[in-house]
C-alpha cells in the first residue's frame, strides 16, 4: 500500500467519543517518514492535526494530536513496545472518549485484542477535545499522513478498517479468538453502532477499494497503486 491512499470528506465537526479500528501486516519498516494509518489534517500547516502511526525511528505505534492553533501536543501516547513482524497481522484499536474526567480514561488503545498499558510517553488529550477525524472542515486519510510536506504513506497490507462515530468500543467488538487455533482473527460483521460519520471498509470489491459496508455509504477514495489481496487475516 506504499504511495497510497484513501480520502473522504465527512460532514460532521469531529467527535469526542469513537473508535478506530484496523487490522493491518506491516511491509516495510524504519522508513525515512512515519507511516500513518488514519490521519486528519486541517490545511498545510498541520493545524488541528490527528496522525496515529509507526514512529519510523524505532517502530513504536504513536497515537498524536495537535490542537486547532496548530501550535504545541494535544496527544502523544507512544509504546514501548515495537512493531517489526512483517509477516503476522495487527489488530489496532483505538477507543476514544475524551467527556471522561480522568485523562488516562479518554483513550485506550488495544494491539491483537490486549489493552495496551506499557507506555514510553502518555500525553492525554484535554477534557472534551474534538478529533476533527471524518468532519467538513478537511480531507481524512486512511493509509497516509494527510498532505503537508511529507504524506507518511503507510507500507503494508490493510484489511476490515472500521470508524464509529459516537461510541467507544472495545477489541472483543471487532475481533475474537478462533477456538480451534487459539488465534485472533476479525469478526465479520461485527455488532456495532457507526454513527453519521462512521463506516466499514471491506476491501472486498477489487474495481472499488473505498466502498463503505456499514450502511451509511461514507466511501472513500483510492489514489496511488493500491489492490486487492488475498493474504488476510483470516487465512
Amino acid at each position: 500500500m506504499a504511495s497510497t491512499s484513501l480520502t473522504n470528506t465527512g460532514t460532521g465537526s469531529g467527535f469526542k467519543t469513537g473508535t478506530l479500528s484496523a487490522w493491518i501486516k506491516r511491509s516495510g519498516l524504519q522508513a525515512s517518514n512515519p507511516q500513518s494509518i488514519w490521519a486528519y489534517q486541517d490545511g498545510t500547516n498541520n493545524a488541528s492535526r490527528f496522525l496515529p502511526h509507526f514512529d519510523n525511528a524505532s517502530d513504536k505505534f504513536i497515537i498524536y494530536a495537535q490542537p486547532t492553533s496548530g501550535t504545541g501536543t494535544e496527544m502523544n501516547i507512544k509504546t514501548n513496545r515495537e512493531f517489526r513482524d512483517t509477516s503476522a497481522w495487527y489488530h489496532i484499536v483505538i477507543a476514544f472518549d475524551t467527556t471522561q474526567a480522568t485523562a488516562s480514561d479518554r483513550v485506550k488503545l488495544y494491539i491483537n485484542g490486549v489493552e495496551e498499558t506499557s507506555f514510553a510517553s502518555s500525553t492525554y488529550p484535554s477534557q472534551n477535545y474534538v478529533i476533527k477525524f471524518m468532519s467538513s472542515t478537511s480531507t481524512s486519510h486512511i493509509g497516509n499522513g494527510g498532505g503537508g510536506s511529507n504524506n507518511y504513506y503507510f507500507d503494508g497490507l490493510m484489511a476490515h478498517v472500521h470508524f464509529t462515530d459516537g461510541t467507544a468500543y472495545a477489541a472483543s467488538d471487532f475481533g475474537e479468538t478462533e477456538s480451534t487455533s487459539g488465534i485472533w482473527k476479525p469478526k465479520t460483521a461485527p455488532s456495532v453502532t457507526y454513527g453519521t460519520n462512521g463506516f466499514f471498509l471491506k476491501f472486498q470489491d477489487s474495481s472499488s477499494l473505498g466502498d463503505d459496508s456499514s450502511g451509511n455509504t461514507n466511501d472513500f477514495t483510492l489514489s496511488g497503486s493500491g489492490k486487492q489481496i488475498l493474504d488476510t487475516p483470516s487465512n
